[in-house]
């Protein structure tokens, strides 16, 4: 769906390029995660592949044509949801939904359907300037789905949300690569990257140092270890860490759960996909 190569980018009077080299492959109804601090290169990627930036250097493809040789009809392929919501404050959401989705091509998804995925069915008639910012927040990604794109290309889809909406907005992006969407999500967010992603690049100064799936990074780069913590017979909390290889044939470890009066919490030792990216970039994950 796209593929990258050897793409690289200067701004305009700018004398220091902002991407180097990058290489990479998104294949169809993946959630690709683009991992990085602010000022990474990020943003500057994401725009260079739905066409707002021009005159980069390498190979940039999305749905098997160049980027540059698309004209606007590449619009009716993708969806774009930038972090800072843009609206028509005098229009209620749905007047929203209707107006842009009049500006594609059959098939849409019609206003009602996407509202009552981002919760925002009972407010469909508001106008938006009477939006908080979450709410804003979520019509920007309705309006980002209205005319079925293939591709979807998410930037910080869960900033500015409470921990409930937080956690509809992530299902609605697992659904939507279920029913065949390809996602490209940019964030600083670890835990977004970890819960949605089927595979991230780290980017940090406008290069990429790894491309893997989550959970193997952190298999890779983590400790191999379990922690025990109990209370002893005079009630002081304690702590053993095990290695997990051979734990079920460590002694000492089998000892200790039979003869501990009180066992308080047992943890693999797994690491964070955070603490990876600052041993592998040596920057940390700041907005």
């Amino acid at each position: 769906m796209i593929k990258v190569s050897e793409l690289n980018f200067t701004y305009p009077g700018g004398t220091t390029r902002t991407l180097h080299e990058l290489n990479f492959e998104i294949s169809e109804h993946e959630i690709f995660g683009f991992l990085g601090p602010s000022g990474a290169g990020k943003s500057t990627t994401q725009n260079i592949l739905i066409g707002l930036l021009k005159d980069y250097q390498g190979s940039a493809t999305v749905l098997d044509r160049e980027i540059s040789d698309w004209n606007d009809e590449i619009y009716e392929q993708i969806g774009v949801c930038f972090e800072l919501p843009n609206h028509y404050h005098k229009l209620s959401a749905k007047e929203n939904l209707d107006y842009f989705r009049s500006l594609y091509q059959p098939p849409t998804y019609q206003p009602e359907e996407v509202l009552e995925w981002v919760g925002l069915t009972s407010d469909a008639n508001k106008r938006v300037s009477d939006f908080s910012k979450g709410m804003k927040t979520r019509l920007n990604l309705a309006r980002s789905l209205i005319h079925k794109p293939k591709i979807l290309f998410l930037d910080e889809p869960t900033g500015g949300l409470d921990p409930v909406n937080s956690r509809r907005v992530k299902e609605l992006i697992r659904d939507l690569r279920a029913r065949g969407t390809t996602i490209f999500v940019t964030t600083h967010d670890m835990m977004v990257a970890d819960h949605l992603c089927d595979r991230v690049a780290f980017i940090a100064d406008g290069k990429i140092s790894n491309i893997e799936n989550p959970d193997t990074l952190k298999k890779q780069h983590g400790s191999r270890s379990l922690r025990l913590e109990y209370l002893d017979d005079s009630e002081q909390r304690c702590e053993r860490e095990f290695s997990l290889d051979g734990i079920g044939q460590n002694d000492e470890f089998i000892e200790l759960l039979k003869s501990a009066p009180r066992i308080e919490t047992i943890h693999s030792q797994e690491t964070t996909l955070d603490q990876v990216f600052i041993n592998l970039t040596g920057q940390e994950l700041t907005s």
